[in-house]
């Protein structure tokens, strides 16, 4: 594959609605073009010189938006957590930390969260309003004595605008496998200043970390307190402005109706998931949030039937197959044009990983486009059983 050249997506922070970019594309965008080819050269400088202009825009046409190939992105959680920055609103002392906890030591020992299937990854989590003692006593509480060894703990680190990006860049090159970074609270790494609670402010503190999580691919939750005052709409309770939501990718608002009464609600939104509401219950011997009810049930998608025969055909091939667009059209008895077959591929991908664990590739040379299919299945943590029930301290 030395001499293949992969096709990549532009690597931009996807920001709210109405707002635009400003993270330029990269040199591994769209509008690639490969020097190796006949007469390249003078069309590289005439690139370069185009792309250098001041008044240079970055747009793609349709036509090479379809014949681009995204990679599949796999959910954290399935149905709930996907790559991106979310954030995580409660008052104070609602048990946000809890539940962060959980979740961290859900991803970093890949067990079923609640029923939903987790992909098992390593876990950096900044408890900045606890210390280690504390985090001792409620992890031995909540788990028992298993400890989970790619989960990693910070009880201080830098704000943003003085060292935190770095020293997040610094630990994923010590540990590679990190899929979930947990920043509790956003108060904690923010600066304090006059324009604190603007919506531009709000929306670049979030972006920033955003553009981290994006970088490597990662989730990253980030925690933050809520309003005082009641709203129809509960994520209308966020403390501050619409940018701090705007700029993430999804949010989580935990919020209880009795402070004394150990059952909560959590409701969840986001770009890549259906809005749900969960009715949690706080285990009162373990701490531990257990599910009682899902109000809001996942929308299904109904079946694929070429995404089915794609699965059955990787399985008849051992687990591994790579080859043409036009080959595969063959082998499946499709009656498309391979181009047509490549796009499906690609518009399918994140689900081909979902649903089949099937990933996805494709590269070009000059003999043209390769696509790549492989199974892992080691990687996944099957939990199929919704039985409302986390791992407790008796049962780790």
């Amino acid at each position: 594959m030395t001499n293949e050249k992969e096709m990549t997506t532009p690597i931009v922070s996807v920001g709210a609605d109405t707002e635009q970019s400003s993270q330029k594309l990269t040199d591994n965008s769209l509008t690639d073009f490969d020097s190796d080819f006949k007469g390249a050269d003078d069309d590289f400088y005439r690139e370069m010189q185009r792309r250098m202009a001041p008044d240079y825009l970055e747009a793609v046409s349709m036509t090479t938006l379809y014949d681009t190939d995204f990679e599949g992105q796999e959910p954290l959680i399935d149905g709930l957590l996907y790559r991106g920055a979310y954030l995580l609103a409660g008052s104070p002392k609602v048990g946000k930390s809890f539940l962060m906890a959980q979740l961290a030591y859900q991803v970093s020992t890949g067990l079923s969260l609640w029923g939903y299937k987790v992909r098992k990854t390593g876990v950096l989590y900044f408890a900045l309003e606890d210390n280690y003692a504390r985090l001792q006593r409620r992890l031995f509480r909540m788990f028992g004595a298993e400890a989970a060894e790619n989960l990693y703990f910070a009880t201080h680190c830098k704000t943003a605008n003085s060292g935190l990006e770095d020293q997040i860049r610094s630990f994923m090159r010590e540990h590679p496998n990190t899929g979930l970074i947990i920043i509790d609270t956003l108060k904690r790494v923010r600066e304090v200043g006059g324009a604190e609670y603007s919506y531009s402010s709000d929306y670049d503190i979030v972006s920033r970390l955003k553009a981290v999580a994006d970088s490597y691919k990662v989730t990253m939750v980030i925690v933050h307190h809520t309003r005082k005052l009641e709203a129809d709409d509960k994520f209308d309770m966020i403390a501050g402005t619409n940018g701090l939501l705007g700029a993430a990718d999804g949010g989580f608002v935990l919020s209880k109706e009795q402070r004394t009464s150990n059952a909560a609600v959590l409701d969840v939104t986001g770009r890549d998931q259906e809005d749900q509401r969960l009715h949690l219950t706080k285990n009162p011997e373990t701490l531990v949030w257990e599910l009682a009810s899902v109000e809001t049930e996942l929308w299904q998608e109904p079946p694929d039937p070429f995404l089915d025969s794609i699965a059955e055909f990787l399985s008849s091939a051992g687990g591994q197959w790579e080859g043409t667009a036009s080959e595969l059209c063959g082998l499946l008895h499709l009656d498309c044009k391979p181009n047509v077959l490549s796009l499906r591929l690609s518009v399918g991908s994140m689900r081909l990983l979902r649903d089949h664990d099937i990933h996805y590739k494709a590269s070009r040379n000059h003999g043209g486009r390769k696509i790549s299919l492989w199974r892992e299945m080691d990687s996944v943590s099957k939990g199929d059983d919704r039985d409302g029930l986390l791992v407790g301290a008796g049962e780790v």
